[in-house]
């Protein structure tokens, strides 16, 4: 059994914190949901290491805005906006058509949560839609860009959310059963480590490293929109094994695995609080589900996308 991935940071970590010290000169990193909360930070930490970042937004108005911002706050004059909505599979192909070049950071950080009933144009459920197939489409649609940098690292935003449940293969749109927005939110999560398992053994020829992550509970980004209020009183430290962070707390994982050396050649693996996890025990919210890892699951799912995301061309 591979041994658990130590480093010096932790729950407390901020983005800042993990990028110190680190020139990304010369590389170039794509963000997507990088107009605000956890995705703004990834980008502005990248692009105050030197990086030509591209800020990947659902409009390309909101995505110059703070494209511009970032540029003004870090002093770097390479970051770029560029419109991407990953429910529309038109807008994916249309990104990965206009990309050119070697593309060295990919930050699948864009999400929704626990919505309403929403189906895209094509029928598929919105969370799952989003959250993995458009990433899917996405991150396959720039392989050659990635294979071409020679070292490239993909980063994929899950959540503890994805213990959960698992992806279900028989009815991932909720066609079959009533919908629920949770189980629809976990499924997506887990498939977005299923899918890190499955790209880091199909590209590791390629030198393109895939890891997934779970960036800790963060109220101040929008993906939880459509819940309640947070509960008044959340101790972090209690059973649940939560972490609560700021966004800049939330966003040092995303960093760590985009860009620290510590990481180096580490992929197919799941992170929490800038350490590997170790697997998941019922009743604590910390840790990587077994239904998350199983490489059979990985597989099934890699041939499920396949050809969902053909049929949606």
């Amino acid at each position: 059994m591979t041994q658990s991935l130590a480093t010096p940071f932790g729950a407390q970590s901020t983005a800042s914190e993990v990028i110190a010290g680190i020139d990304l000169t010369g590389r170039r990193a794509v963000v997507t949901g990088a107009t605000g909360g956890l995705g703004r930070e990834t980008a502005r930490a990248l692009a105050s290491a030197g990086a030509e970042v591209t800020v990947a937004g659902r409009t390309l108005q909101s995505a110059t805005a703070v494209a511009q911002e970032i540029a003004a706050e870090t002093g770097n004059s390479l970051t770029r906006a560029a419109r991407l909505d990953l429910a529309d599979p038109a807008s994916v192909a249309a990104f990965v058509a206009d990309r050119r070049g070697p593309l060295h950071i990919l930050v699948n950080n864009a999400g929704i949560m626990a919505t309403p009933e929403l189906r895209t144009p094509t029928g598929r459920e919105l969370q799952f839609a989003t959250n993995h197939l458009g990433h899917f489409a996405l991150t396959v649609g720039l392989h050659d860009a990635l294979a071409a940098a020679g070292d490239a690292r993909v980063v994929v935003l899950s959540s503890v959310g994805h213990v959960n449940g698992p992806v279900r293969f028989d009815d991932p749109d909720f066609t079959k059963e009533p919908y629920d927005p949770w189980l629809a939110y976990a499924q997506s999560k887990t498939a977005n480590v299923l899918f890190a398992v499955e790209a880091a053994k199909r590209w590791a020829a390629d030198g393109i490293a895939v890891n997934a992550l779970n960036p800790g509970r963060i109220w101040e980004t929008g993906l939880g929109r459509h819940m309640d209020a947070p509960p008044a009183s959340f101790d972090p430290s209690g059973v649940t094994g939560v972490s609560e962070k700021n966004i800049a707390q939330g966003a040092a994982t995303s960093v760590l695995l985009a860009a620290s050396p510590l990481v180096d050649g580490v992929t197919g693996r799941y992170f929490e609080d800038c350490q590997e996890a170790g697997p998941h025990t019922p009743g604590i919210r910390r840790g990587v589900a077994a239904h998350a890892v199983d490489p059979d699951s990985a597989r099934k799912l890699w041939d499920l996308s396949v050809r969902l995301t053909a049929g949606d061309r």
